[in-house]
C-alpha cells in the first residue's frame, strides 16, 4: 500500500523538529525524495529514547523483520532474504496489528514509533478501453504523490523490531509503516486494496509515540483517518522511481480528475 516514500525537508525544518541544532550533522538522510520499500533501505525514523518523554531520530531497515525466536524464525539475512521474496512486511494492516498470531503483536505493544514523510507515492487503476469503446479487464497505471497541505512534513505510525544476525552479529532495527482504510481522497488513488499509512496529528503522534495505552486505544489511534480534506494528491511521471525529482507533476489529459468531498 504504501512503498515509496519521500522525506526530503529544509534543514530549518530539521532544526524545528529536533530542536538541537547539533543534529544537523545527521541532514544526509533527510535529504532522500523517494524511499523505495522493496530495496529495504534505510528511513528516517522518530524513536522514543527508552524510560523518557523524548525522542532521537534514527534510520531503521524499512521491512519489519520478525522475532528470531518465534515463528517463522528468521535467525540470518539468508532466511530473511527468503522471506521477503514471498511476503511483504512494508505495511502493518492497522486492524490486525494485535492478534495474538501476529508477529507484530509485541512491537505494537512496547515499540511504537513515527516514520517521517514529506509525500509517499501511490499507484490509481483505470480499466483501458477497447477500440469500439468497451471496457477492458486490462488497467492502466497512474501514479501519484500524496501529502498534508501545508505540511512539509508529518508522521505516519510505525512499529519497529530489534533484530541480530546469528552468523555475523550484525543488529538491526526494522520497521513497518501501519495502515488504515483508505478516507474519500485516497479510495480513488489507491483505487484497488483502498489502503492509505496512518497518518497523524501532533497530538496523536505524542501518544502514539509516549503514551501507556491501552490495546482498545492503540488499534484507534491506529485506525486513525485523515481527513480527505487535508490531504493534497497529484499525477507525477510513471517513471518516478527513476526520476531526479520524483515530485514533479505531470498531467494526464484523458485521466478523470479526483472527486475532492
Amino acid at each position: 500500500m504504501c512503498y515509496y516514500n519521500g522525506t526530503k525537508v529544509t534543514r530549518d525544518e530539521y532544526i524545528r523538529l529536533k530542536h538541537l541544532e547539533k543534529l544537523v550533522a545527521k541532514y544526509n538522510f533527510l535529504d532522500n525524495p523517494m524511499h523505495n520499500g522493496f530495496a529495504y533501505g534505510k528511513v528516517p525514523v522518530v524513536k522514543r529514547i527508552e524510560g523518557k518523554e523524548d525522542f532521537e531520530l534514527v534510520e531503521m531497515e524499512w521491512g519489519f523483520i520478525p522475532p528470531a525466536d518465534k515463528f517463522p524464525f528468521i535467525e540470518t539475512r539468508e532466511q530473511l532474504k527468503k522471506f521477503r521474496e514471498r511476503y511483504t512486511t512494508l505495511n502493518a494492516v492497522s486492524e490486525e496489528l494485535l492478534f495474538n498470531n501476529k508477529m507484530y503483536r509485541d512491537a505494537t505493544l512496547h515499540r511504537r514509533c513515527l516514520v517521517l514523510s514529506t509525500g509517499f507515492y501511490d499507484y490509481r487503476h483505470e480499466h483501458k478501453m477497447g477500440k469500439k469503446g468497451q471496457i477492458l479487464k486490462a488497467t492502466e497505471t497512474f501514479p501519484y504523490k500524496v501529502g498534508i497541505k501545508n505540511k512539509e512534513i508529518f508522521y505516519m505510525a510505525g512499529i519497529w523490531q530489534p533484530w541480530t544476525d546469528a552468523d555475523t552479529g550484525e543488529y538491526v532495527e526494522s520497521v513497518s509503516i501501519v495502515t488504515t482504510v483508505s478516507n474519500s481522497l485516497m479510495s480513488q488513488v489507491h483505487n484497488v486494496k483502498k489502503r492509505m499509512p496512518t497518518m497523524l496529528t501532533e497530538e496523536l503522534s505524542w501518544e502514539w509515540l509516549f503514551d501507556d495505552l491501552p490495546e482498545e486505544r492503540i488499534t484507534e489511534i491506529a485506525k486513525f483517518q485523515i481527513p480527505s480534506s487535508q490531504l493534497e494528491a497529484y499525477t507525477i511521471d510513471k517513471q518516478f522511481r527513476t526520476a531526479e525529482d520524483p515530485s514533479l507533476p505531470v498531467d494526464y489529459p484523458d485521466l478523470s480528475p479526483l472527486i475532492l468531498s
